[in-house]
């Protein structure tokens, strides 16, 4: 198994999609949404995970829980000194 994060699905979405991504030792990963401005909007994981598949689910919402407005967003994994992003619409 190798570190991978693959394309959010679906994608664009509304209300909501699915981040995978797969890590092949156990590591501290995060896993953050940002915005076009490169302000981020959300922190989706942050924590020690075991080598695995792993998948979350972002509901287009910010940190305080407010819908965000139709958009690109970049989900942005790093782990260890593994560091990828994805690009992912939200229409509404």
């Amino acid at each position: 198994m190798e570190y991978a994060l693959s394309p959010a699905y679906p994608n664009p979405f509304n209300p909501v999609t699915t981040i995978e991504y797969a890590l092949k030792e156990d590591v501290r990963a995060t896993l953050k949404v940002y915005d076009l401005l490169g302000r981020e909007v959300r922190l989706l994981v942050d924590e020690h995970q075991p080598a695995a598949y792993h998948s979350v689910v972002w509901d287009g919402r910010d940190r305080s829980g407010r819908p965000l407005p139709s958009g690109i967003y970049i989900a942005r994994l790093t782990a260890g000194d593994f560091i990828a992003g994805i690009k992912m619409v939200l229409l509404k």
